[in-house]
């Protein structure tokens, strides 16, 4: 029982991480031109650089907080983080400035870390065989919050441009109470190992982590895998309005009913996939299938197709707790905080390149005489990006030192 309460706080610490980040989204470009006086377009390069700057944190933060679980426990980290959050949320609802808010985004950007630590909760918590089912909930919830965070945020809206900040700082701060009461630590003393800031740093804790066997190149996997991805979030809203004609609601209509296949999906389908193919094999029939949506978003002229193939192109998002879960039972249980810290730093580099990368791609193939109009290319850079993650996961691997542990992972 126990056990379940924590993976239920675990799961709406997931859905209010990224709940925190979509509620935002309504009111951005009213918030931003309030605090710089500036017109829309340049006020959206404010807000690009906001984005940004959470990136960078997550990237520097994540291996550093996912090493600090390792040492003090996910408990201490995970509540304190909530903390952390609920005054970032304050200090951008009281925000006047444009550099008091890009110091909000420094601050969420760290505290956002949370993730990699609930993750690492429930490597601890799950056997080796049911962790990518549990990846799956993670994913479930993520997406729970990215379809709620907009709705929430523009309701919110009509009492002030400021009331979503408030509303984000109070159910952090109420999940910060709940957690006391229902987390239990997951991390025995015997399973932690000393903390140590020369290793905590990014890109050493990329070298710990990748020498362990076969996880270099699995961190290469999940990068690109997390750069064609975001094609998704980046591009999907420009390309709807060039290639279709869809207006604002048309663009959300479409985002939601993608983000309410991925909760089906992540929430119920990759349990008996796993359980079905193994993990390996998922990520690749799931990246395989990926492509294949890519290639096809690459092409199609219509609207109602485009539509029509959300399901299929969800079922695609199988491949991610796969990846995660082969990952982690390939990870020593003292390594579990900085694996996903780690993963939290690849997925942030990620996220911080696909907007510059696609959308570049975009203005490329659509601008005013191009010599070739396809505003499709993004996608289809997309799916050359994800075969090539294929083929890095099904080539075969180097020599394997014969004393090197084998990864685990469930028939």
């Amino acid at each position: 029982m126990q056990n379940r309460l924590a993976l239920v706080f675990i799961l709406v610490t997931v859905m209010i991480d990224s709940i925190g980040i979509g509620i935002i989204f309504p009111v951005m470009p009213d918030l931003m031109r309030e605090v710089t006086g500036a017109d829309l377009a340049s006020a959206s390069l404010w807000g690009g650089l906001l984005a940004t700057s959470f990136a960078a944190m997550q990237f520097l933060c994540g291996p550093i907080v996912g090493n600090l679980s390792d040492r003090y426990g996910r408990r201490p980290v995970m509540l304190i983080a909530l903390m952390v959050m609920a005054l970032d949320y304050a200090i951008m609802a009281v925000a006047q400035s444009v550099w008091l808010l890009l110091l909000g985004r420094l601050i969420a950007g760290a505290a956002a870390a949370t993730y990699a630590t609930a993750a690492a909760y429930v490597a601890d918590i799950s056997a080796p065989g049911a962790r990518a089912k549990n990846f799956g909930l993670i994913g479930a919830a993520f997406g729970a919050g990215f379809v709620a965070g907009p709705l929430v945020g523009g309701i919110a809206a009509e009492w002030g441009t400021r009331v979503p900040f408030w509303t984000a700082a109070a159910v952090a701060a109420l999940n910060a109470v709940f957690g006391f009461w229902v987390l239990p630590e997951s991390l025995g003393a015997d399973k932690r190992r000393p903390f140590s800031l020369a290793r905590a740093n990014p890109f050493a804790a990329f070298r710990a982590i990748g020498n362990l066997p076969g996880l270099g190149r699995m961190l290469a996997i999940m990068f690109l895998y997390t750069l064609a991805f975001q094609s998704y979030p980046s591009v999907w809203a420009f390309f709807g309005t060039e290639r279709f004609g869809w207006n604002a609601w048309w663009n959300g209509l479409s985002l939601a009913a993608f983000g309410i296949c991925m909760v089906v999906v992540q929430g119920f389908l990759v349990a008996p996939a796993t359980r079905a193919f193994g993990e390996r094999r998922t990520a690749g029939y799931g990246m395989a299938l990926e492509t294949l949506s890519f290639g096809f978003y690459g092409v199609v002229t219509s609207g109602f197709w485009a539509l029509a193939f959300t399901p299929v192109a969800a079922i695609a998002g199988i491949a991610g707790p796969a990846l995660s879960g082969l990952m982690s039972n390939a990870t020593p249980d003292d390594q579990q905080g900085e694996l996903q810290g780690v993963l939290a730093a690849v997925q942030a580099v990620g996220m911080g390149l696909a907007p510059m990368v696609m959308t570049s791609v975009f203005w490329a193939f659509t601008r005013p005489g191009t010599s070739f109009y396809q505003p499709g290319a993004p996608f289809l850079l997309s799916g050359l990006l994800m075969a090539a993650a294929v083929v890095l996961l099904v080539a075969p691997a180097g020599r394997r030192h014969p004393t090197a542990p084998r990864p685990q992972e469930t028939p």
